[in-house]
């Protein structure tokens, strides 16, 4: 179906758009859609995920693909007459942290995905040009492994520092609809992708039978719904804090973000108390609302730097990001160092849905369920599998086969898998033991 030279056409209208959103930061573009062609959605195809959930419709994408070509240029002409009609996107919910609350999730219809992954191609293209390096989340070349690696190297670099933790409620549900067209309309006005964009914006939501219209919010699970949230953030925080924060601050100062998780490290407690005190106005600004009790100062000095008694009025000494607990350790060469560890709601919501696993599938063949916690364990590690983590790692492990015992022995009423017979079947089926799989940063480190 696709051909080096179409992927190139995709390749160099891709590259012409971003010379000139780079040549012209001040320039609001009218004609964007017309770059959407067969090629550019073929393209956009190859980049949507198959083997996600499916949507309202019932279609999967094999089902889809078997007559991609006509589909592709039903949807080519609906999205450019302005006939398509965005379906309603399937809501269901997964457990947020440790406790009761839950996050929505949007499950689209797989064309859907398709059209909503062309159209964030072209923005991207554009807004790419404009994001921040304080930005990394949803963004090409950049990860939350490389926002953690420069964040240690930065608390460390300083010798420790003041950070306020950023928490915004329910962002991805409540993120103003005005406001983001209006921010969208300074660098992008053609029609065909701002009615599409609002089409997404305004789509039903299928909940339990029920049919809600959202007034706020993005699409969560669409293509398109990391891109406009970063879109918007770039806006209300990002340059907000490069261009009218920090030149007034006294001393050093920087921004991390990804998507809505966000700290700023600060060398002056003055300047953080500052910034913490007008933070809700400026996102109140916007429609957007801060936890009271989860946005928080806190003093991050490395620990000889502290005060001798009393330490600081603010309290903790640890803050939390992207799923790691950050806080002051000694390394074996005796040297202050900023380490991780899993964060504590993180470790908990992955027992739990190891053990939840396993009470439901306990009455799989064994192989099935070695081959299933082994997956879900080596995802595990490839995600928190850093240098100074191996303890969280390892009592994962040793959880997850004391809970893995737990059901095998309530296959039936009689029970008998005590831990020698337990033993001898991991003996059979071992499951993965923790790895650090990522290279540690190179940071600067001091003695204590």
């Amino acid at each position: 179906m696709e051909t080096p030279s179409s992927n190139n056409n995709v390749s160099t209208k891709l590259e012409r758009i971003a010379k000139l959103a780079k040549e012209a930061p001040e320039m609001a573009f009218t004609t964007l859609a017309h770059h959407i062609d067969i090629d550019w959605l073929k393209e956009a195809y190859r980049r949507t995920r198959k083997d996600g959930a499916r949507g309202v419709d019932g279609q999967s994408a094999e089902e889809y693909a078997k007559d991609l070509e006509a589909n592709l240029r039903s949807l080519l002409d609906r999205a450019k007459s302005g006939t398509y009609r965005a379906p309603m996107v399937r809501r269901v919910h997964i457990p947020k942290g440790s406790g009761a609350e839950t996050r929505p999730l949007g499950i689209p219809t797989f064309e859907d995905k398709v059209l909503q992954r062309a159209v964030a191609m072209v923005l991207e293209a554009v807004y790419e040009q404009e994001f921040l390096d304080c930005s990394y989340g949803f963004r090409p070349k950049r990860s939350a492994h490389q926002l953690l690696a420069d964040l240690q190297n930065q608390t460390v670099v300083m010798a420790g520092a003041w950070v306020v933790e950023i928490d915004i409620r329910k962002y991805f549900d409540r993120l103003d609809h005005r406001h983001l067209r209006e921010i969208l309309r300074r660098r992008v006005r053609d029609g065909v992708l701002l009615r599409l964009v609002d089409k997404w914006l305004s789509a039903g939501v299928l909940e339990d039978g029920r049919v809600t219209l959202p007034d706020a919010g993005t699409p969560q699970g669409g293509v398109i719904s990391p891109l406009l949230a970063n879109i918007f953030l770039h806006e209300v925080l990002d340059t907000w804090f490069d261009r009218e924060v920090m030149p007034r601050l006294a001393g050093r100062s920087r921004l991390f973000r990804y998507a809505d998780d966000a700290v700023i490290v600060f060398a002056n407690e003055r300047d953080a108390e500052r910034v913490l005190a007008v933070l809700p106005k400026r996102f109140g600004k916007y429609g957007l609302e801060l936890h009271p009790e989860k946005t928080r100062l806190v003093d991050f000095r490395r620990p000889d730097r502290k005060p001798p008694r009393g330490g600081s009025p603010h309290g903790g000494r640890t803050f939390d990001l992207l799923g790691f607990t950050h806080y002051w350790g000694v390394s074996r060469n005796g040297k202050w160092v900023v380490m991780r560890r899993t964060a504590r709601d993180r470790f908990r919501r992955s027992l739990k849905r190891i053990a939840e696993w396993c009470r439901t599938h306990r009455h799989l063949a064994i192989s099935a369920q070695q081959r299933a916690l082994a997956q879900k364990l080596r995802g595990h590690y490839a995600y928190f599998g850093i240098r100074g983590n191996f303890e969280a790692l390892a009592r994962l492990l040793h959880l997850a086969k004391a809970v893995w015992r737990k059901w095998l022995d309530r296959r039936s009423q009689r029970g008998h898998m005590i831990w020698e017979r337990m033993h001898a079947l991991l003996e059979r089926y071992p499951l993965p033991r923790p790895q650090i799989v990522r290279p540690p940063p190179l940071t600067c480190a001091v003695n204590p």
